[in-house]
């Protein structure tokens, strides 16, 4: 759903040495919990479940429900409580790949890299047929092709063309880069003027045309029953990044099969075809509808407050579980959602009794628009069309969110809640030898700490080093079990156990901003 991108910004944090001095951290208890976190971590050992034994975790998929069950159970035996799967709303259709193969044969044979578009259908077996180019700018273009595309293999036409990067695929944020994220400041009360959207526009009607005969186009190829078609895939070097080519609505329209496929092999094909050489291509695709259940559900478990006073007050803690179905979502999101474990298992391992209480969330269908997210902030929250609060909206002290990769954590967007700045930056002082440190009022996007920000709620996600995540792993067949690196995430997840800790034992909940109010009627 995302690229997570930083919309740099906007009023002045505020962070005075002063402001610092004044929030206590118990050093004693961030030396234990560094102790657990970074000398007896288990967050590889809860990635590997997730990733390489639980598989894809597409979007109500048999993968994301292993994941969940082995969540909910895991989180059990370290000593959480109300442990469930908590259904968020429906979401619709689960899909996975079964079995997927394709290889040219003709003029030589050659096995590509390619991947089903997420809930295409299958071929129904082995195929074998010729590659068409099939190119069309009106719908009267698509006549020459009637009765002509039975079994066969469809390419698209494109001028685009392989770049090479000159640009390292790893990084992590220089000493200059988090010093200007530091001083970004917020605009002035009401803000830019934002850029009014133009449904008029030629940009808009272009794209709008463009939409509307690509639809045309696969019913036609759909009608006209070709054995499949070949979509090039974003990327270089082997790597794919992956996308949809249907809907998941259980009352979505049939399409044909689809392949994403590498952009070496898919221009590779569109050579030889445009030069009038012969291409052949066999495949076996195999997927499977799952709709027996269109329900979506995110995994909840809780380590209960202790407090008197304190205890229906909740801290939340979370990341996406979901992924998409090229690789096994290593860093997209089962880091997120194992640091996440992690850092739950550190407090119960040191023996912690929060006065608040902590609570782990794992959501479902991010990636289709921050869906699961925003189920449980409407059913515990509010309503953020109205702006209609319920009773546990002020009894949420914050939400932390991480979902931005295997990097380690290098400090935390404030969303504009400049005054939580000061609070943050005295947690994060512990954790300068270990390169955290900054708190930056700016904001980020696409992840779910938005579900609660946009109804008022302190949500915030942590800075971290982008890594290979962008160039290399996001959506993308890369994204393994290998990608993540060990070092970040027991970093990471000491950091977030610290943040919880410390929110629990703080006599005030975390500062507010002022409550949003209800998006313009359309």
């Amino acid at each position: 759903m995302k690229l997570k991108l930083l919309y740099t910004c906007m009023a002045a944090a505020g962070l005075a040495g002063s402001a610092m001095a004044q929030e206590v951290v118990d050093q004693a208890a961030v030396a234990k919990i560094r102790e657990e976190g970074l000398n007896h971590s288990k967050v590889m050992e809860t990635a590997f479940y997730l990733t390489d034994v639980a598989g894809p975790r597409l979007s109500n998929s048999p993968g994301l429900k292993r994941a969940q069950d082995w969540a909910v159970k895991q989180l059990t035996s370290w000593g959480m409580v109300n442990a469930k799967l908590e259904p968020w709303g429906k979401f619709g259709k689960g899909w996975e790949v079964q079995k997927n193969y394709a290889a040219i044969t003709v003029p030589y044979y050659h096995a590509i890299i390619a991947i089903p578009k997420a809930w295409t259908p299958s071929t129904n077996g082995l195929i074998k047929g010729e590659v068409v180019l099939v190119k069309a700018d009106t719908t009267t273009d698509l006549d020459k092709y009637k009765g002509k595309l039975a079994g066969k293999i469809v390419i698209f036409d494109t001028q685009a063309k392989l770049q090479r990067s000159k640009n390292p695929d790893l990084s992590r944020y220089t000493d200059e880069e988090l010093a200007k994220m530091e001083a970004a400041t917020l605009a002035p009360a009401g803000g830019a003027p934002r850029r009014q959207f133009d449904a008029n526009s030629p940009q808009f009607a272009a794209m709008r045309r463009a939409r509307a005969m690509r639809a045309t186009i696969n019913e036609f190829l759909l009608n006209e029953k070709v054995g499949l078609i070949l979509a090039q895939g974003r990327g270089t070097d082997g790597t794919t990044f992956t996308t949809n080519g249907a809907s998941y609505a259980d009352t979505a329209k049939a399409v044909a099969p689809e392949l994403e496929t590498s952009g070496e092999d898919y221009l590779r094909i569109l050579r030889l075809v445009k030069a009038g050489q012969k291409v052949e291509l066999e495949a076996d695709i195999k997927t499977e509808f799952f709709n027996k259940d269109l329900q979506g559900y995110n995994v909840i478990a809780e380590i209960p407050g202790t407090d008197k006073k304190l205890k229906d007050q909740v801290i939340m803690i979370g990341g996406h579980l979901d992924s998409w179905h090229g690789a096994t979502g290593a860093t997209d999101n089962a880091a997120g959602s194992a640091v996440m474990m992690e850092a739950m298992r550190i407090l119960k391992a040191i023996n912690y009794k929060p006065k608040r209480t902590i609570r782990i969330a794992l959501w479902s269908s991010e990636e289709q628009g921050l869906f699961g997210s925003r189920g449980y902030v409407a059913q515990h929250f509010g309503d953020r069309a109205t702006m209609a609060l319920k009773p546990e909206h002020a009894k949420l002290d914050a939400y932390y969110n991480l979902d931005n990769g295997t990097g380690k954590i290098r400090g935390i967007y404030l969303q504009g809640d400049s005054a939580a700045g000061p609070i943050f930056k005295a947690w994060l002082a512990p954790f300068k030898d270990l390169g955290a440190g900054s708190v930056t009022v700016g904001n980020t996007g696409g992840t779910d700490h938005q579900s609660y920000d946009a109804l008022g709620l302190p949500g915030f996600q942590f800075i971290q080093d982008g890594m290979d995540y962008n160039t290399r792993t996001h959506h993308s067949n890369q994204d393994t079990y290998d990608r993540l690196s060990e070092e970040d995430l027991k970093q990471a997840a000491t950091i977030v156990a610290s943040f919880v800790y410390n929110t629990s034992e703080r006599k005030e909940m975390i500062p507010r901003k002022t409550l949003p109010t209800p998006p313009p009627a359309r």
